[in-house]
């Protein structure tokens, strides 16, 4: 393939996924290492990647992938993430279900379980569990987005505070190597922070297109999750974090 080409190819795939790794890359194109790290410097220095440790994410940290895009994308992946995190969620649980594609999977994978209670800021969470006749679904108040269905605003985090429930299932735009977590909105964040502060048991469930993604909004640490799922072994940097707080991780 013609440098050229794969450099084209290599921003289309930022642009779609947030961040892609040097090794995913290395494995897609079937070149040396060398020679993508040498595609990801030139395309730093034309400012249509920004050049990460381990791969490179979008120039941008301001603006999200759109809904649409991340609703088809790491399908098979989040799927398997869901199913693994519902496995440890008994019946009769009482859960908070956040914003986010991932999130929604762990809604469809919860449909073979009984007597949920669950609330939620997600108008998509909401339409898919409300299918089930013994599952309590408790809708939050607040500005609905028109692009994903999420409900934000000051009138949604009062609303959530008002819970102290067994899970909180959480969706997220990045994790930088350090463990911060990171996202795109102000609003968004804010209610993701009450959902951490009123769950006993928080639960991120993130495919490896996030590790290492790039967002303008500190949420807080992942010293703050007790469960992680994903799908590939996380950065050696982030693994050392990880470990330091003895957080639970499942690699699907």
């Amino acid at each position: 393939m013609k440098q050229s080409k794969r450099h084209q190819e290599i921003i289309d795939l930022v642009k779609t996924q947030g961040y892609v790794s040097t090794d995913d890359l290395v494995e897609r194109f079937n070149v040396s290492p060398q020679t993508i790290r040498r595609d990801l410097n030139e395309l730093a220095e034309d400012n249509k990647i920004r050049r990460h440790h381990g791969g490179a994410t979008i120039p941008s940290s301001s603006v999200n992938t759109s809904y649409s895009t991340r609703k088809v994308m790491q399908l098979a992946e989040k799927d398997n993430i869901a199913q693994a995190m519902v496995a440890h969620i008994p019946d009769g649980a009482t859960l908070f279900i956040d914003i986010g594609t991932t999130p929604e999977a762990v809604a469809r994978a919860l449909l073979n379980h009984n007597d949920l209670r669950i609330v939620t800021n997600n108008l998509n969470v909401a339409s898919i569990l409300t299918g089930k006749d013994d599952f309590r679904v408790i809708l939050a108040g607040g500005e609905v987005r028109n692009r994903d269905g999420g409900i934000v605003g000051e009138a949604t985090l009062d609303f959530i505070s008002q819970f102290r429930l067994d899970f909180g299932i959480l969706g997220i735009s990045g994790i930088d190597l350090d463990g911060s977590l990171l996202d795109f909105d102000y609003h968004e964040v804010r209610v993701k922070q009450a959902i951490i502060e009123n769950s006993r048991c928080v639960m991120l469930g993130v495919d490896h297109t996030k590790f290492g993604r790039n967002a303008m909004v500190n949420l807080g640490d992942i010293s703050q999750v007790d469960m992680l799922f994903t799908d590939q072994t996380p950065p050696e940097e982030l693994a050392k974090r990880l470990a330091e707080y003895d957080t639970h991780i499942e690699i699907i």
